[in-house]
């Protein structure tokens, strides 16, 4: 087998774990903006700006968990592979690259929202340039460039030391024991097949979109909606994916149990791969015009994709701490906090992709709220844990158990979401900056969630200090 120590990439490790306890807070502040706005605390700022702000918040945020999940998923593969670490450092690059014309676009009130569904680029009511949906364009290509290098690399990688049967664990399904494969390539290996699948779904799309902008011509809407929805949907499912597979190989460290690869887990992940690709159909079923069959599929794939991850990461995870001794520290209480949140996140999406629910959900704040709760109570935690682990390592530092700071975080976050599952409950529509009067108690609930939110800084706070600010000091050795 090919191999790489860690060590070879403790730079790339701290690069990506730095960006993001940067990033992170600076872009939540972006959220804090929407709901101060929503309480309407801020009267004299233009609603444009909100807008702007949920396009940058959203975007931001999405790309930046999973740029670092799959950063930190790299890091712990490279025990196992070799990579070439130029080809990380040129799609780190053209992330930066991307994320700049980003916020270039904020600062000029850029707003068609975070899912950008076409034609709203394309329509500024005079609030932005005429050049602006130029850059966003040019930011959206290179972004996806920068992300299907890093899939085309990882698969290299992984190529060359496995057979691409046993990095599906195709021969555990065959009953065979050897050769031994960590779960994590397993993982990896969906997550660069789907990745780019779906980015290569993004490319069409943007053909649409640079077709439009260079004739004026229009395309077929609901087309490139499909394409859109498909490429957000697989990507945002493989962030949270990337981190599951960094708490496969992390979180045995504290557990002092190993967790191998199995037949139901090689099941699991090859129906992942499968059911994942047809999931976001469930975003579209309000567009009546499309087939009902493919209604059905979204329904039922929707369904499917939970079930495996389930009974594989959830259960397995619990079957790690029950009756063990586990060292718990920053690490792998995020870890394990973050896996349940994901949980709490899911169930919350599985009953928004219920046809019957979603009749009455769809456009309401329960969809930012099982959101929110995967992503700040799920994937989130689960980056932070896995930086704290790195740290600890790179550091010879002994994390501390941290149990009030950390629950002071699972307050905040599920306080924070419980105001929009309210919300949504109680049919308030979301991307609204000012609610009407008929749904005014959704002002009440942006107000309440704020003090939630102040729990959250004070979490996050601790971890910068007790966590973070190690990032930016000399390391004594790499994990």
């Amino acid at each position: 087998m090919a191999s790489t120590s860690i060590s070879s990439l403790p730079l790339f490790a701290r690069l990506w774990s730095a960006l993001f306890v940067i990033l992170f807070p600076v872009l939540g502040l972006l959220g804090v903006f929407m709901r101060l706005f929503q309480s309407e605390m801020l009267p004299d700022i233009e609603p444009s700006w909100f807008y702007a702000a949920m396009t940058l918040h959203g975007l931001g945020l999405v790309g930046l968990v999973y740029a670092t999940s799959f950063a930190l998923l790299i890091t712990r593969l490279s025990q196992y592979v070799a990579f070439r670490p130029s080809m990380l450092y040129v799609s780190t690059g053209l992330t930066g690259i991307g994320v700049i014309l980003l916020v270039v676009l904020f600062l000029v009130r850029f707003g068609p929202g975070w899912y950008f569904l076409y034609p709203l680029p394309f329509k500024s009511a005079g609030v932005w340039p005429e050049w602006a949906p130029h850059v966003f364009l040019v930011a959206l290509t290179v972004l996806g460039v920068a992300w299907l290098l890093w899939k085309l690399e990882t698969l290299r990688a992984m190529a060359k030391s496995f057979k691409f049967s046993t990095m599906l664990g195709w021969h555990v399904l065959a009953g065979k024991a050897e050769p031994s494969v960590p779960p994590a390539v397993l993982v990896a290996t969906i997550c660069c097949i789907a990745g780019i699948i779906a980015l290569s779904a993004a490319v069409v799309m943007l053909v649409f979109f640079y077709y439009t902008l260079l004739t004026g011509n229009a395309a077929d809407a609901l087309l490139v909606k499909n394409l859109t929805f498909f490429f957000g949907h697989v990507l945002i499912n493989l962030a949270m994916y990337q981190g599951i597979g960094v708490l496969y190989d992390v979180f045995p460290t504290y557990t002092r149990h190993q967790w191998p690869m199995t037949k139901p887990m090689a099941i699991a992940w090859n129906l992942v791969l499968l059911l994942v690709l047809f999931a976001y159909f469930h975003h579209l079923y309000m567009d009546f015009a499309q087939p009902v069959a493919v209604q059905i599929i979204g329904q039922a794939a929707s369904y499917g994709t939970a079930i495996p991850a389930a009974v594989v990461t959830i259960l397995g995870t619990l079957a790690h701490v029950y009756r063990r001794r586990v060292e718990w520290n920053w690490s792998s209480l995020l870890l394990f906090f973050g896996t349940m949140g994901w949980a709490v996140g899911g169930t919350a999406a599985v009953i928004d992709s219920t046809v019957a629910a979603n009749f009455r959900f769809h456009n309401t704040l329960w969809v930012p709220a099982h959101f929110h709760t995967y992503l700040l109570a799920g994937i989130v935690l689960i980056i932070l844990g896995g930086i704290a682990h790195f740290v600890s390592r790179a550091r010879e530092y002994t994390l501390r158990p941290a149990r009030l700071p950390i629950s002071l975080l699972l307050i905040g976050a599920y306080g924070f979401v419980t105001m929009f599952y309210i919300g949504g409950l109680t049919s308030v529509p979301r991307r609204y900056a000012i609610y009407p009067i008929e749904v005014a108690h959704g002002s009440t609930l942006a107000q309440v969630a704020l003090v939630f939110v102040a729990l959250i800084m004070v979490g996050v706070a601790v971890y910068l200090w007790d966590v973070g600010r190690l990032l930016f000091l000399p390391s004594k050795r790499s994990s």
